[in-house]
């Protein structure tokens, strides 16, 4: 019974542990989707999220984009996402960070990749 009862708990916490760390994507205006597309200014690709900053209208844009496990499974490598690649990212703005946006697809060389 003790047995049953540590690893009952020992479950549980790991569970709400992780979601407890995992963010919401809930500061994001959903209604309010758009496309940017520019040129890659610089990129962070690590965990816990790919982030690239993109030259858009006159301003510099930072996209949140998927984890390096999903990019690498749906075929988006670190030497695709160079500085000075063009891209068009769809997304939703910030409700929080000006020039800020989650990600929902980009488009590189031709192809289109979801991220969600």
């Amino acid at each position: 019974m003790f047995k049953r009862m540590a690893m009952a708990l020992a479950l549980t916490a790991g569970i709400t542990g992780g979601a407890a760390a995992h963010h919401g994507w809930g500061s994001y205006d959903a209604a309010k989707g758009f496309t940017m597309t520019g040129p890659i200014a610089m990129v962070d690709w690590s965990n816990p999220h790919v982030h690239v900053m993109v030259e858009h209208q006159g301003a510099t844009w930072e996209a949140t984009l998927a984890p390096l496990f999903r990019m690498e499974a749906r075929g988006l490598s670190a030497d695709m996402l160079k500085a000075g690649t063009v891209v068009s990212i769809e997304g939703y703005p910030s409700t929080r960070t000006k020039n800020e946006m989650r990600a929902e697809r980009i488009t590189i060389a031709g192809r289109t990749v979801e991220l969600r």
